[in-house]
Order: structure tokens, then C-alpha cells, then sequence
């Protein structure tokens, strides 16, 4: 039974890993198309002053952020840190109740 509880679990993870993989995916796809339309748009009606980079900037600066997440290269705050935080908390928390015991 143990065993079945430990497959359904690796189960979900796997499947949310998946999803959030799916989602940087959709918000990379949607930087890329939004972005030549709205350079499109200002090669149409302001060629001189070439606004479309300042959202190419924000929105590219979000986009690397959100990679950086889902793909675990950063070193502090990744999920390895998360998951040692939780267990630095949850055996504190069991300290605690020892000794108030």
C-alpha cells in the first residue's frame, strides 16, 4: 500500500512539473508573437522612435525569471532550498513539542 501512495505521488509531482514546463512554454510563446506584432506596430506608425523595446525589456526580464523557475537554475530560493526548508521547519516544530511534552 505504501509503495501505491509513493507512485501517486511521484505521479503528481511529475504532472506538475509538466504543467509548470507547459506554462513558461505558453508565456515564451505568447513574448515572441506579442512582441513582432508590437514591433510590426511601431515600424507602422512611429519607425523613428522605437518604442517597442521597453516592453520587450519588461516582459523579457519576467520571462527569464520565470525560466530561471520552472527549469531550478537558481542556486538559493530553487526547489532543493524549499524542500530543506520545509523539513528544517517541520523538525523544529517536532522539537518544539518535545519539549513542551
Amino acid at each position: 500500500m505504501g509503495d501505491n501512495f509513493e507512485n501517486e505521488e511521484r505521479y503528481f509531482k511529475a504532472k506538475k512539473r509538466v504543467e509548470e514546463i507547459k506554462g513558461f512554454y505558453g508565456n515564451l510563446t505568447s513574448y515572441v508573437v506579442v512582441n513582432c506584432v508590437l514591433f510590426v506596430i511601431n515600424m507602422v506608425t512611429s519607425p523613428q522612435y522605437l518604442w517597442f523595446f521597453w516592453p520587450l525589456l519588461g516582459w523579457g526580464i519576467g520571462v527569464v525569471f520565470h525560466g530561471i523557475k520552472v527549469f531550478n537554475y537558481m542556486p538559493f530560493l530553487g526547489k532543493d532550498w524549499e524542500e530543506r526548508k520545509i523539513k528544517e521547519f517541520m523538525e523544529k516544530e517536532e522539537q518544539t513539542k518535545s519539549s513542551w511534552q
